[in-house]
């Protein structure tokens, strides 16, 4: 057949040599080999891939589900806090849904935060200092876990909050308040809030 050209085979199946087969095509559809480079586009509405390495850029527009990833998983967000002109005042609100099977671990960077310290001469010119309070309250899921205020010392709060899967939404308030002596108005600053929400895994670490 070397120097015959088909333009129609009919066969009920084709098979290759060999036993077993390396190769076959059956009459409804069914395509089996042991190995094949396809340098066109493949299209595929099911199946399962064992084994496989994907080389460059994937992207998955459907919903990706998975129990056990190697590497980090990390989602962070930051927000400033409310304020005037010349103090720090409000409230922010951070829900972390319980929306995966893996445990994970909440962590929060170094808030900054201080008063400050002012002078203040009377009708007679003589000096005095006067002082305005920042005050910064941490609750978890309503539990208040940190409640301090400073006034021109730098206070400080970082944390590491552990969510085991299953446990629920996870609810952290920051609220920042400031006052001032006699009532004037205080100066007072905070920096922004950093939340990172990572998987909890011990894989590769060693502490002792």
């Amino acid at each position: 057949m070397n120097d015959v050209f088909l333009k129609r085979l009919t066969a009920p199946t084709i098979t290759s040599g060999g036993s077993p087969p390396v190769f076959s095509l059956t009459s409804d559809g069914k395509l089996t080999a042991k190995n094949a480079d396809i340098s066109g586009s493949v299209n595929a509405n099911s199946g399962t891939l064992n084994n496989v390495t994907i080389n460059e850029n994937c992207q998955i527009k459907g919903k990706l589900s998975a129990n056990q990833i190697e590497g980090d998983i990390v989602k962070t967000v930051s927000k400033s806090f409310p304020r005037t002109s010349t103090y720090a005042s409000g409230t922010i609100t951070v829900r972390i849904s319980d929306d995966q099977k893996f445990d994970r671990q909440v962590m929060i960077p170094p808030v900054l935060f201080r008063g400050g310290k002012h002078e203040n001469f009377n009708s007679n010119n003589q000096r005095s200092y006067w002082y305005s309070t920042c005050r910064l309250r941490v609750t978890r899921n309503g539990q208040e876990i940190f409640n301090q205020s400073t006034t021109d010392a730098q206070g400080v709060f970082s944390s590491v909050i552990d969510m085991p899967a299953g446990q629920g939404t996870l609810t952290l308030t920051f609220t920042v308040s400031s006052s001032g002596a006699n009532n004037w108005t205080p100066t007072t600053s905070i920096s922004d809030l950093l939340v990172v929400v990572m998987k909890k895994s011990t894989a590769g670490i060693s502490i002792s």
